[in-house]
């Protein structure tokens, strides 16, 4: 972790460092300046279980929720080191990933709606890079966000709205609002004091999945 993860920097400014079931990179996710979705699906349902094509039809709704907002944004599908995105001229407007498990498929990842490169790479650790200010020039030239590519804010609601039509389309169904149960609850407490919470599986990686 410590090869990825400026781990101090983190513990300094209150962030949390936390390992997704979904392996791959390091991501920083930011309350203020991106949504971050989840698709849970049976694997039936798509009535495929290939990879890529679970990938592209997700991914169709943020191309969907982009279209909303004004911004024409492309499935990139990847390459055996990064996982398949969202691109806008070639430039990662949104990343996701994937975990499958007893015929379930789970899909998450970023929405951008601005982007700070240097706050970015204060977290992040880049092994090429000497300083922030390299990195971050690279950066710039492969990420791009919503206000970036509008010229003006985005508000959370805006692109949450905008996601959940792009996602009834390309999905072909309506989605409605419910709380979680009081069992779904409980677990999730329980899934963050026994799992999530601990060094055991956030920095050495060896507790159970």
């Amino acid at each position: 972790m410590s090869n990825a993860v400026h781990v101090e920097n983190c513990r300094q400014n209150g962030v949390d460092i936390v390992r997704r079931i979904s392996g791959g990179g390091t991501v920083y996710h930011d309350s203020l300046d991106e949504i971050t979705y989840s698709v849970i699906v049976k694997e039936k349902d798509f009535g495929t279980t290939d990879v890529v094509y679970a990938y592209n039809k997700i991914c169709n709704g943020l191309i969907e929720a982009a279209k909303n907002l004004g911004i024409n944004a492309n499935f990139s599908p990847g390459d055996p080191r990064n996982c398949p995105n969202l691109a806008v001229a070639e430039k990662k407007i949104s990343g996701s990933a994937q975990y499958h498990k007893g015929g379930v498929l789970l899909q998450h990842g970023t929405f951008l709606l601005d982007v700070h490169l240097e706050r970015m790479f204060t977290y992040l650790r880049v092994p090429w890079a000497e300083t922030i200010s390299s990195v971050v020039c690279v950066a710039n030239e492969k990420i791009t966000s919503l206000k970036k590519e509008l010229n003006h804010e985005v508000s959370f609601q805006e692109a949450c709205e905008a996601l959940l039509n792009g996602f009834q389309k390309a999905l072909g169904m309506k989605l409605a609002e419910e709380p979680l149960t009081e069992q779904e609850q409980q677990f999730a407490l329980k899934l963050k004091e026994e799992k999530y919470s601990q060094d055991s599986w956030n920095l050495k990686g060896s507790a159970r999945c």
